[in-house]
């Protein structure tokens, strides 16, 4: 299959590509197109078919629902058999926007679509080019993360065509992506909502509204074994680059202190280091490891990546100190994260080292997508 690629205006996009898109989404194909969270990986909600094709796409297990992503609140009734008073307040609240609900749904959604379960999940999405498709498309569309299943999600064109191009039928290239994370999930099915996923809009501020919020243990904790997961990103392993992923958590000194000496210990034995950071510490790791041989730096920019080759023994190791963005700005430093995770495979690095970034009221959603990327290794020091 050939991924047709196709320059979307990601504030006014073009009609006649926004209808060429839909015609796929109709005819049960496969289109790619930018949310203001991620990338979504778009096919017909209603369709089982064509919900069975991201699946393959993504070569994603049969039970990790997808969300079912509408543009008019008048739209949710065919979906969602239920709404509730917590519900509409959400709605209210956080419509369009990063929020996603889980509600018992109707007959109208295919199992294909909720992995088996009885409820479906549903958002509306703010940005511009997703609701121009949905409305053209004339049916909810189904969109998890346009990316192979495990990777860390797409916030670029980029991103998707490293992963899915040539099994899937078109990307609409909107530009960079907003936010850089999933949308929070609240599953509002029973009488006490319960959130599944933490994202942009954060424990902290939906406490303000929801007294009665309740928290899943999976959004920090590893699922148990056997358990069948009720919304994206709960159970399997998500978010993840190509070389193992270790989170070092301890104070700022003793992090540092600790990610230079494995970051050492790597690179005396051959191999690849990665290390992603804030852009507070990016000064303190290049002058550490610059005593210790550093030579060929390649980055002044706080937000760029800096490369650099190490010898050891029996020839050369690199060495490659990655910014996420500044601990004052944690949304940033989600902004970045895909990203730069993304460029640790692309420099084919052996281990990666991350600093813990649980700061501000964005550190729960930042932290769950790191875990889970790191299989819950972590080092405290």
């Amino acid at each position: 299959m050939e991924t047709k690629i196709v320059a979307i205006d990601a504030g006014q996009p073009q009609p006649e590509r926004i209808q060429e898109a839909a015609r796929i989404i109709q005819s049960g194909g496969l289109v790619a197109f930018p949310t203001e969270t991620v990338y979504g990986l778009g096919a017909d909600a209603l369709n089982p078919q064509a919900a069975q094709k991201i699946y393959a796409a993504k070569g994603r297990p049969s039970d990790n629902p997808l969300i079912a992503h509408i543009a008019d609140f008048e739209e949710l009734p065919a979906l969602a058999a239920e709404i509730s008073d917590t519900a509409r307040t959400l709605m209210r609240l956080y419509w369009p926007g990063p929020l996603t609900l889980i509600f018992k749904k109707t007959e109208t959604v295919p199992f294909a679509t909720t992995g088996g379960l009885d409820t479906v999940a549903v958002r509306m999405p703010s940005h511009p080019v997703a609701r121009a498709l949905i409305r053209a498309a004339g049916t909810p569309i189904a969109a998890p993360s346009a990316n192979r299943s495990g990777r860390p999600s797409p916030t670029k064109a980029l991103h998707v065509r490293e992963d899915l191009d040539g099994h899937i039928d078109m990307l609409l290239d909107g530009g960079e992506v907003g936010i850089g994370l999933e949308s929070t999930i609240i599953d509002v099915s029973s009488s006490r909502p319960l959130l599944l996923r933490p994202g942009f809009i954060s424990e902290e501020t939906l406490k303000k509204t929801l007294k009665r919020l309740a928290v899943d243990t999976a959004c920090m904790e590893p699922m148990a074994p056997g358990v069948h997961p009720r919304a994206p990103g709960m159970k399997y392993r998500h978010y993840a680059p190509q070389a193992p992923l270790t989170i070092v958590r301890g104070t700022d000194a003793q992090v540092e202190k600790a990610i230079c000496f494995q970051a050492k210990e790597a690179l005396c034995a051959g191999k690849n280091v990665g290390i992603l950071c804030a852009s507070e510490s990016l000064l303190t790791y290049r002058h550490r490891l610059k005593k210790e041989g550093c030579r060929d730096c390649q980055s002044g920019r706080l937000l760029a990546s800096c490369v650099c080759s190490l010898p050891y023994k029996d020839g050369e190791a690199r060495l490659m100190l990655e910014v996420s963005g500044s601990r004052r700005e944690p949304a940033e430093i989600a902004h970045h994260l895909y990203d730069a995770l993304r460029s640790f495979d692309r420099a084919r690095m052996d281990v990666i080292f991350s600093e813990s970034f649980e700061c501000g009221s964005l550190g729960g959603a930042i932290m769950n997508r790191l875990k889970k990327a790191a299989g819950y290794h972590i080092l405290e020091v």
